[in-house]
């Protein structure tokens, strides 16, 4: 394959009750649907309350099934729950190997590989980090599996959270980290990550649309598909806009173009939830 073109989309948010957000799904997929790209990626929140609603799952993966290219997936934490961090009070909702059974029953492999174009894609579960369960420790364990496989060739990861905001370790935004994979699984990651040609990050979660290099690492964070968080309950970091990502990989060598699906809307998150904004 001389060339292999990948679209990501991310925090699709998908459930029945929220039919602005169904709305802006339908705009991205009938763009997918005109440009036809080889394969669709959504790299995590897929579902808006998958942790505690099974018909969330159910209702994306109908709309997913129905887009015209495959499409593989990466969890959110709104599907499967947020993963602790080493500063701050542990979330509500923890990942459990129950809900991420849930997702990969009913959405898809939570990790994956495969190669394309002469490069070596890599797709990770970044809710599972820190938690301790089983599944992280079988993730680490296969994912040492596959850089062999990686040997000679360009890497791209692929996972719902960014690495980190600007540098990999900074003490001042560990207060932060639970936008980012938390330490120490993010070192841990990093250094295995250093074993290979790595080049690209991919990653969603934060809402906002950014793209950055960091010793010859391109970090490339895809905006939400259906809603923006307004500046009272999130510091401007990148661009809030809702969109997604095209990629276009061709041997040694890819292309980035950040796009918006035409009549996609800037749902806010306030007024989807019916709230005033916060204080």
């Amino acid at each position: 394959m001389a060339q292999f073109r990948l679209t990501q989309i991310s925090d699709t948010h998908l459930a029945r009750r929220h039919t602005l957000l169904t709305d802006n799904f339908h705009r991205v997929s009938e763009h997918i649907d005109a440009k036809r790209p080889d394969l669709v990626l959504n790299s995590g929140d897929v579902a808006f309350d998958g942790p505690t609603s099974r018909d969330d799952l159910v209702f994306a993966k109908e709309l997913h099934r129905a887009l015209p290219v495959d499409c593989l997936y990466l969890p959110g934490n709104h599907d499967i729950g947020d993963n602790p961090t080493a500063v701050d009070a542990a979330p509500k909702q923890l990942p459990t190997e129950a809900t991420r059974k849930a997702f990969t029953d009913l959405i898809g492999e939570d990790r994956w590989h495969f190669d394309a174009a002469g490069w070596c894609f890599i797709g990770l579960n970044s809710l599972i980090m820190n938690t301790g369960l089983d599944s992280e420790a079988e993730q680490f364990d296969w994912l040492a599996t596959q850089f062999d496989k990686a040997v000679g060739k360009p890497v791209a990861l692929f996972l719902h959270k960014p690495l980190y905001l600007d540098v990999p370790y900074d003490a001042e935004q560990e207060a932060t980290s639970f936008r980012y994979v938390p330490q120490p699984a993010r070192r841990r990651l990093i250094e295995m990550f250093g074993k290979v040609d790595w080049r690209l990050v991919g990653s969603g979660h934060v809402h906002q649309r950014r793209d950055y290099t960091f010793e010859h690492v391109r970090h490339v964070w895809a905006p939400s598909v259906g809603f923006i968080v307004p500046d009272a309950r999130q510091e401007l970091i990148g661009i809030k806009e809702t969109g997604l990502v095209e990629y276009r990989f061709q041997p040694d060598s890819f292309e980035v173009r950040h796009v918006r699906a035409p009549g996609q809307v800037d749902v806010d998150l306030d007024m989807l939830l019916g709230k005033e904004p916060a204080a």
